[in-house]
């Protein structure tokens, strides 16, 4: 299970939504298919499941999203809801540990009611066994006492739609992923979407951002509309505070240059993984538990938050004996192979 680091610094690129973001990150998110931005195959897919289940009065089978942080899952399964008009259900998987739990939030769904669960991986075993003829049957058996004297009720439920939603499919079993009917991939979005994100966002937030601006935003914003949206606003607390309130291209560079982010969008704790690759390990292969070690941070978190984004940019390869930084990395930071100067400023 993943770990809180309580010693770690807090990024703009972490995976879970602070807290005192949550209210504006709500009214970022679009709340229909006409509004939201990107992922043209995705939205056009669940636009005819979601039709055809509309056709046919009954709920769509059950869905199953992967892909990165912050590209869009939660948002997508609160659209689907608004657009059955039907009520949601929020929840993770480490948040149901016990067959009660589960019994507890599905015995109080309704017809046609949609059950949301984030990080399904990390679903307790003995809690997925229990849902497969949940998912299947739209039937609970709950086991009453142990040994002969033991007993199983059955309790039927209502027709519902479970969405899943996973930054690792690989760890989400195959029992359970074929449960799933339906099975979306997100992928990073490309710099014209997140302008129009951006643009949307900024309307919302009513703020006086030009469009230089905005581009210079999303070319650093890692592909991903969270990591946008919180770029924006915390571009926004510069703005007011160093140039009342308005927001230019120098603005957001000033700002980004203070939260340490550079032109590709890498952070510290970027450089800090490519930094220890090749100083302490001559550039790789290493494993990612090594690294972890090494970085002081969760192998979750770097294999969830920051692998994804520096693997696609070509920074970084996955091989079987570990990572390894690319020729590409070194050219970026300007290092030749197998140098031991020191590949960032501190």
């Amino acid at each position: 299970m993943k770990k809180e680091n309580k010693n770690r610094k807090e990024s703009l690129l972490d995976s879970d939504v602070k807290v005192n973001d949550i209210a504006v990150e709500k009214d970022l998110r679009p709340k229909y298919l006409k509004d939201y931005i990107g992922q043209e195959k995705v939205i056009e897919k669940l636009r005819i499941l979601i039709e055809a289940a509309k056709k046919r009065k009954e709920p769509p089978e059950h869905i199953l999203f992967h892909g990165p942080p912050g590209l869009g899952k939660t948002t997508l399964s609160h659209i689907i809801a608004n657009e059955l008009g039907v009520n949601i259900k929020v929840t993770a998987g480490p948040v149901i540990e016990r067959a009660g739990d589960l019994a507890a939030i599905i015995t109080n769904l309704e017809e046609n009611d949609i059950l949301f669960i984030d990080e399904i991986h990390r679903l307790n075993r003995a809690v997925e066994e229990i849902m497969y003829p949940v998912l299947e049957d739209f039937v609970l058996d709950i086991v009453i006492g142990k040994g002969p004297s033991a007993k199983t009720f059955r309790i039927n439920l209502p027709k519902f739609t479970l969405i899943g939603a996973t930054t690792r499919i690989g760890l989400v079993t195959a029992p359970l992923r074929d449960r799933f009917g339906a099975t979306y991939r997100v992928d990073f979005y490309d710099i014209d979407s997140l302008k129009k994100i951006l643009k949307r966002s900024a309307d919302i937030l009513g703020l006086k951002i030009n469009d230089e601006a905005i581009e210079e935003l999303a070319r650093r914003s890692r592909g991903t509309p969270r990591i946008a949206n919180r770029l924006l606003k915390r571009v926004r607390d510069y703005a007011e505070v160093k140039a009342d309130g308005k927001i230019n291209t120098d603005i957001v560079n000033d700002a980004l240059k203070l939260m340490e982010i550079d032109e590709m969008g890498l952070d510290a704790m970027d450089k800090k993984i490519l930094n220890t690759i090749i100083e302490k390990f001559k550039g790789g292969p290493v494993g990612i538990d090594t690294i972890a070690v090494a970085v002081s941070e969760e192998p979750d978190t770097i294999e969830d938050v920051y692998e994804p984004f520096l693997i696609q940019i070509g920074f970084l390869q996955r091989t079987q004996n570990g990572r390894k930084v690319t020729e590409k990395a070194y050219d970026y930071f300007k290092i030749k192979k197998n140098s031991q100067e020191k590949l960032f400023n501190e």
